[in-house]
């Protein structure tokens, strides 16, 4: 008997910039982000880690101590300095993308993605967290609609849009690969024929 072992597809990357994912929190850019950077062979980067690292306090802690205003003005900061760095793929907190500066860079540096859910799935999957500044989670849906208004409209400034749902993020991953290798930014890499076992019966 004869079974074949199926090879994930992978691609080569044919620009030099980054693929930005932006978009609410708990629509899956972090999962999602390492998934596509894994099918592309570059380095995963969370811009949110990259400040935590830096500053050696939690995005909650931050929020407490220096409020949002001074918060964003730091965010803009390492946004501009990850966007002009070696290509990769970088996930963005929620508000990242909201800022005119960091957006101005993300257009010359990056090809931006929106990873769009609707209310009613952000809010199951953030239900109950804590670590989310602006949303409490007595107010998690009311907030989350609020939000949605404010956010969207500067999220569809994106380059492209791939819808998540509520399904395995390799599943939101083969859209998004879909859609950039019809712009012509990635190209699939040849992949060896499937592996063979051969199994025999012993007697």
């Amino acid at each position: 008997m004869i079974l074949s072992r199926q090879r994930t597809m992978t691609y080569r990357l044919l620009t030099s910039k980054i693929i930005l994912l932006v978009g609410m929190m708990g629509v899956g850019k972090t999962s999602l982000g390492r998934i596509i950077a894994k099918r592309l062979g570059l380095p995963f980067l969370d811009s949110d880690r990259e400040i935590e690292q830096m500053t050696g306090f939690s995005i909650s802690d931050l929020f407490a101590r220096y409020g949002e205003k001074e918060f964003r003005a730091g965010e803009e900061r390492v946004m501009k300095r990850l966007l002009n760095g070696t290509p990769c793929v970088l996930s963005s907190g929620g508000g990242a993308f909201l800022s005119e500066a960091t957006r101005q860079v993300a257009a010359d540096k990056a090809v931006s993605v929106w990873i769009k859910a609707e209310a009613d799935v952000i809010s199951s999957r953030t239900e109950g967290r804590t670590h989310r500044p602006l949303v409490p989670a007595a107010d998690n849906q009311k907030v989350i609609e609020r939000l949605v208004q404010e956010c969207y409209p500067l999220y569809a400034l994106a380059d492209l849009t791939v819808s998540s749902y509520d399904e395995h993020p390799a599943k939101t991953a083969g859209r998004l690969l879909k859609q950039l290798e019809e712009r012509g930014l990635i190209t699939p890499i040849d992949s060896p024929s499937p592996v063979r076992h051969r199994l025999h019966k012993k007697g």
